[in-house]
């Protein structure tokens, strides 16, 4: 009989932690952005958005996420998957859901189980992707 660890959920303040280190390192690299935190049941927990980042940006965000959570894989991985004639192609059309394949989405991992997602949006898509993966790396 194999027993189950319990893992602890992604919390409220796991969530603002995430948004904040987000949100200093776009700050810091002098980029506007909208950062949205997710729990595993794709849930909001958090969003902040910077007063001059472009109003879609809010969306984006919290698409990225949803992807990164939904496939359990950085969105910046499955930018290729959806070209025309990839494994993924018909995906973002194919589901009546918020799914965005641009990089700036990453799942929350604790102790290598899915708690959550990160989806930044604002920036170029490798500058979102850099900020939200800083974000994780800091969340345990």
């Amino acid at each position: 009989m194999s027993t189950t660890t319990a893992v602890t959920p992604l919390t409220t303040a796991d969530a603002e932690s995430l948004v904040t280190a987000a949100y200093r390192a776009a700050e810091a690299a002098g980029v506007p952005v909208s950062v949205t935190v997710l729990d595993a049941g794709g849930h909001l927990l958090a969003f902040r958005r910077d007063d001059r980042a472009v109003l879609i940006s809010g969306e984006t965000s919290t698409r990225k996420a949803y992807t990164a959570l939904q496939l359990n894989a950085p969105t910046a991985d499955l930018v290729e998957a959806v070209q025309p004639g990839a494994l993924f192609h018909t995906l973002p059309t194919a589901l009546d859901r918020p799914l965005l394949f641009i990089a700036g989405g990453v799942p929350v991992h604790r102790d290598g189980r899915l708690i959550g997602a990160i989806g930044v949006g604002g920036g170029a898509p490798e500058q979102d992707h850099t900020f939200a993966t800083t974000a994780a790396a800091a969340v345990v």
